[in-house]
Order: C-alpha cells, then sequence, then structure tokens
C-alpha cells in the first residue's frame, strides 16, 4: 500500500472522504473544509490510490458510493469517532456532544410534535448542531450521511438498531353529516358505503379495525375518492368534507374539539403504528446520537396523542 504524500495523512483523506458523502458534492465538502474543490478532489483520488478501490461514482449531476465505497464510508466513520474519543481521554475532557448531527423525520410529525425534544436536546448540549430533514420515508443511511432517523410504522430493514419510543393510536373520523341524517355510525359495518379517502402509507383498499373491548376485527373494503401519502393533505380533505378517514389522533385532536371532525364507530379503532428511533450499528456510537437517542425516549412516552410503548430492537 502507498504511503501518503505531501504531509496528508491517512485520518485526513478519510475525513475528507466522509465529508464529501455526507456533504453530498465535492464543492460542498470543500466548502466545509475550507479549501478548493480541486483540493477535495486530489484527496479523494490519494485515498482511491492507497485503498486500490473506486469509491465513488461520479457523473454531471450525479455522485453514487459504490459498494466499496459504502464499506469505507462506514469504516471511515467508526475510526474518526473512536480517534476523537481517544484523543479526548487523553486530554482529560469529558464525553460531551459535539459536531453536528443528520437527523431524518416524518415530514408533519416531525414539524409539530418533535420539535420541543428537538429544542430541549439542543438547550442541553450547546456544542451540537442539527440538520433537520422533514421525509416520509426510510432512509439509506450511508449514502445520504444519516445520524438516525423516527420512523412512524414497521421497521422491516434488518441489520438496523431500532428503539420503539412510543405507539401512535389510530381513529376513524370524517366531517360532521357527510354519513347523512342522524347520529354518526357506530358499527363499522356502516362505513364501507361512505366515501374514503387512503394514506397510501399505511392502507389503500382495505381497512381494519379491532373493538376496544371485544378485541374482535373487522376488516372494511374501501374504494378511495382521494389517495395521498400525506398526513397534511389527507386530514385537510377530510377537514372539507370529501370523505372518511383513519388519522392518528394526535393529528385530529384540535379539529375533534372544535366539532370540524367527528370519531366514527368510537368504540373501534385501527391499529396503532410504532414510532421508533433508528440508525445503523456501530461498536462506537458519538456522544451527541447517544443523547439525542435519550432525550428522544424520556421525551415522546408524554406526549399527548400517543401512547407508551417498550423496545423493538435492542442494540
Amino acid at each position: 500500500m502507498q504511503k501518503p504524500s505531501n504531509g496528508t495523512d491517512r485520518l485526513d483523506l478519510l475525513e475528507t472522504f466522509v465529508r464529501i458523502v455526507e456533504a453530498g458534492s465535492l464543492s460542498a465538502a470543500a466548502q466545509q473544509q475550507a479549501t478548493t474543490q480541486p483540493t477535495i478532489s486530489r484527496r479523494l483520488q490519494q485515498l482511491e490510490r492507497l485503498m486500490g478501490l473506486h469509491l465513488l461514482q461520479r457523473s454531471t449531476h450525479v455522485m453514487k458510493l459504490t459498494e466499496d465505497g459504502e464499506r469505507c464510508y462506514g469504516h471511515a466513520k467508526e475510526l474518526l469517532e473512536r480517534w476523537q474519543a481517544i484523543e479526548a481521554d487523553l486530554r482529560g475532557v469529558q464525553d460531551e456532544p459535539r459536531g453536528k448531527l443528520r437527523v431524518l423525520v416524518p415530514s408533519v410529525f416531525g414539524q409539530q410534535q418533535l420539535i420541543p425534544p428537538l429544542v430541549q436536546f439542543l438547550q442541553q448540549h450547546p456544542h451540537v448542531s442539527v440538520e433537520w430533514l422533514l421525509h416520509d420515508r426510510m432512509p439509506d443511511f450511508i449514502a445520504e450521511g444519516i445520524d438516525c432517523a423516527i420512523r412512524i410504522g414497521s421497521v422491516d430493514t434488518p441489520n438496523l438498531v431500532a428503539i420503539r419510543l412510543a405507539m401512535l393510536p389510530r381513529i376513524v373520523v370524517a366531517a360532521p353529516g357527510i354519513w347523512g341524517s342522524g347520529p354518526a355510525p357506530a358499527d363499522p359495518a356502516a362505513l364501507a358505503t361512505l366515501p374514503w379517502l387512503a394514506l397510501n402509507t399505511f392502507y389503500r383498499d382495505e381497512v381494519v379495525l379491532h373493538h376496544a373491548q371485544s378485541k374482535e376485527t373487522r376488516h372494511i373494503n374501501i374504494r378511495p375518492r382521494l389517495s395521498t401519502d400525506h398526513l397534511r393533505a389527507l386530514c385537510n380533505a377530510a377537514l372539507s368534507g370529501l370523505g372518511v378517514c383513519i388519522a392518528s389522533t394526535w393529528s385530529v385532536a384540535e379539529a375533534l374539539k372544535e366539532g370540524r371532525l367527528v370519531q366514527l364507530a368510537p368504540e373501534w379503532t385501527a391499529p396503532s403504528l410504532p414510532i421508533s428511533l433508528v440508525y445503523p450499528p456501530a461498536r462506537l456510537h458519538p456522544a451527541r446520537l447517544r443523547a439525542f437517542v435519550q432525550v428522544m425516549r424520556e421525551y415522546l412516552p408524554g406526549v399527548e396523542g400517543v401512547s407508551v410503548a417498550g423496545d423493538l430492537r435492542a442494540e
């Protein structure tokens, strides 16, 4: 293996590579490291020569990690975190959270329910900054440089640490009078004939409801007038009187209180959805990630509209 030249050591090269991946481009990495894009490009080429591997696939508009690049990124990030821990220990510095944390969260839940614990976390740890990304999907942690994600719904991706923080109860709601005259329907059978709205992420052409006391289960086939992948669009359509939908209780609590929405079949609920904090496994996780996990584990079970849950998967 060749030795690095011109005073650049292996840790510097690995740090540059991690910056490139997490910044998303050579120019962004150069800006973060207060240098030029040609310098960043030379460092990347030098690292590839040292490793004897092709780490990135680059075109005019796209930069993608190769399979070897993904493995290199995972090892590099862990090695740099270990080196920082060694420095801190030898200098007698406490393992204080510091640096940037990139977090991907659900778009609506992340704008509303998760902002208070985020503020609390940043106030407790002044040396940490957070990039708060709002997307309703599971990320590619390595390719996107994501430290952790908060996920609503099941976590089926293997080889990830997933800590269940809480559960989201869900109910059937609609604007008043969408069922016609008289009281709101109490039996699920009456719901099948009503116009429906679907949230594609969790249900499309069938609704499953459970009775709170008897635990009886009913399956209702639906033909949605509107299907969407966004919770806010679903709730707004329901508020306009377009149809019936299933929504998390937190998302419709205010509208129910004000009478703009009504709960249908109130003794029946849809299966609750788990809220999980997900991140890739590693032998050493940075202090900022551990601190963020702790804040979320303490805060989420107390949020209005969620219920307590245990771990989904332990480390």
